[in-house]
C-alpha cells in the first residue's frame, strides 16, 4: 500500500475461531456450615468505498408587434432556495441510523426501507443474523444480501415498525468536490449517534468501485453509517479511514450507487481474487502495496483475530466473576472494561472475610484463566508492533472489542 493506502483502518470482521469454554461448572452444593469450593481451572483454548433541451423560438414572421417594454438594465436575481440548517439535517437523519452488533464486531447501518437496513459487508462478515438498536428499540435482522466487491450488505429486519423513518438515496454523479457532507455512526462501536462534518475532498475510482474521499472523521464503529449531503440525501456509505499517524483527515465512503443492485435483490458473485474497495484504492493510488504495507496489514489482521478470541473468553470469564464476586470480593481495582482485570493489578482484589464459598480457590481460578488472555494479547501486541501496526490502531481495536485496560501500554 502506498502513501494514502497506509494505515487504513478497516473494521473488517474476521471468521470466528472454534473455542472451548474457559470456565468450569458452578460449584456443587456442600453441607451446611462448610465452605463450598469454587470450580477448578479448565485448560484455556489455543489461539488461535438534465441537460435542458433548447426549445426553438417562434417564427419571427408570425409574431404580432408589441409595444416596447420599459425594464431596468438588470432584473434582480431570484432568491436562492432555502437550505435546511445543519442541526435540522442531523435531526431528520438520526432516527434512521442504527447501531449493529454482529458477534463481537460492532458497526452502523441505516434504514433504506421500513424493513431493510444497509451497512458494510465487513461489519457483518461471518454472521447470518445480527442485533440492531435505534434509540430504545432493539431488533433482530438477518443478513439478506452481501456484495464483498463493493463492501455492502443488506439486512432484513424482523418485526420492523411500519412507521420507521428511512433515508433518501442520491447518486455519486451529483456529487461535487468541495460540497459539505455529514457522517453519522457509532464511533468505536459504543458512541452511537456520533456526528462529524466535512467536505468531499475527491471522487476516486478503486477498481470498479467509486469512493468518495472526505475529511469528515470516520472512526472504527462508524463503518456502514450514512454519508449525507446538505439536503439529508445519502451519497455514500462510510467505510474506511486513514490512521492519524499517516494521513490526518482522510476517509472514504462507498458511493451509494453500488447499493442499487443489492436493494433489487441482486447478489454479486465475487471470486476469491475479486478487487475490494481497499485493494482497488491501493492500485488507484500507485499500484500494489509494498512489503512493509503487507506486513502491517498482516499484523493488524492477526491482532484482530487474537482480540476476537480474547473477547469471547472474556465474556465467559465475566459470567464466572459475576457469579461469585458479590460473595467473595470486598474491593477490586477497576481500570478497564472488565471487572476481573483487577487480577492484573498488584493487590487489585481484596477478598471478603467471610463467605459461604472457598473464595481463595475461586480467585485462583479467575487468575489462572485470565493469565492466558493477558499473555496472548501482549504477545499479539508485540507482533503487531514489529509488523509496523500503529499504536493508535491497536488501541482502537481493543476498544472496539471491549478489551481496554490501562495496563496494555505500560
Amino acid at each position: 500500500m502506498v502513501m494514502l493506502g497506509a494505515g487504513l483502518l478497516l473494521g473488517l470482521g474476521l471468521a470466528a475461531i472454534p473455542l472451548r469454554s474457559l470456565l468450569a461448572p458452578a460449584p456443587a452444593t456442600t453441607p451446611a456450615g462448610a465452605s463450598r469450593p469454587a470450580p477448578s481451572n479448565v485448560e484455556g483454548p489455543a489461539l488461535v468505498v438534465e441537460t435542458a433541451t433548447r426549445t426553438p423560438g417562434p417564427d419571427p414572421s408570425l409574431e404580432v408587434p408589441r409595444p416596447a417594454l420599459s425594464l431596468p438594465e438588470s432584473a434582480p436575481a431570484a432568491p436562492a432556495p432555502a437550505t435546511a440548517s445543519f442541526e435540522d439535517i442531523v435531526a431528520r437523519t438520526l432516527p434512521s441510523v442504527v447501531s449493529i452488533q454482529a458477534g463481537q464486531a460492532r458497526g452502523t447501518g441505516f434504514f433504506v426501507r421500513t424493513d431493510a437496513v444497509l451497512t458494510n459487508a465487513h461489519v457483518v462478515e461471518g454472521q447470518s443474523s445480527v442485533q440492531l438498536q435505534i434509540g430504545d428499540k432493539k431488533y433482530s435482522a438477518r443478513v439478506a444480501n452481501v456484495s464483498k466487491g463493493s463492501d455492502l450488505a443488506m439486512l432484513q429486519v424482523y418485526n420492523a415498525s411500519p412507521s420507521q423513518p428511512t433515508l433518501r438515496l442520491g447518486s455519486s454523479t451529483d456529487v461535487r468536490v468541495g460540497q459539505e457532507v455529514i457522517a453519522i455512526g457509532s464511533a468505536l462501536g459504543v458512541l452511537s449517534n456520533t456526528v462529524t462534518r466535512g467536505i468531499v475532498s475527491a471522487v476516486r475510482q478503486a477498481g470498479s468501485v467509486t469512493l468518495l474521499q472526505t475529511d469528515a472523521a470516520i472512526n472504527p464503529g462508524n463503518s456502514g453509517g450514512p454519508l449525507v449531503d446538505r439536503n439529508g440525501v445519502v451519497i455514500g456509505v462510510n467505510s474506511m479511514g486513514i490512521a492519524r499517524q499517516v494521513g490526518e483527515g482522510l476517509a472514504f465512503a462507498v458511493a451509494i450507487d453500488h447499493a442499487v443492485p443489492l436493494m433489487n435483490g441482486q447478489t454479486a458473485s465475487v471470486s476469491s481474487t475479486a478487487v475490494t474497495p481497499l485493494e482497488g484504492l491501493n492500485r488507484a493510488m500507485g499500484g500494489p502495496s509494498s512489503q512493509s504495507d503487507q506486513m502491517r496489514q498482516g499484523g493488524e489482521a492477526a491482532y484482530r483475530k487474537t482480540l476476537e478470541w480474547a473477547a469471547r473468553n472474556a465474556e465467559q470469564l465475566d459470567n464466572y466473576w459475576n457469579r461469585y464476586a458479590k460473595s467473595c470480593v470486598a474491593a477490586a481495582a477497576r481500570s478497564g472494561d472488565h471487572a476481573w482485570f483487577a487480577v492484573y493489578e498488584p493487590n487489585g482484589v481484596r477478598l471478603a472475610n467471610a463467605s459461604e464459598y472457598d473464595c481463595n480457590s475461586w480467585l485462583e481460578t479467575v487468575r489462572s484463566n485470565a493469565a492466558p488472555i493477558r499473555e496472548e494479547i501482549a504477545k499479539a501486541g508485540e507482533t503487531a508492533r514489529k509488523s509496523g501496526v500503529f499504536p493508535g490502531v491497536t488501541r482502537d481495536l481493543r476498544r472496539q472489542f471491549k478489551l481496554d485496560w490501562t495496563g496494555w501500554d505500560r
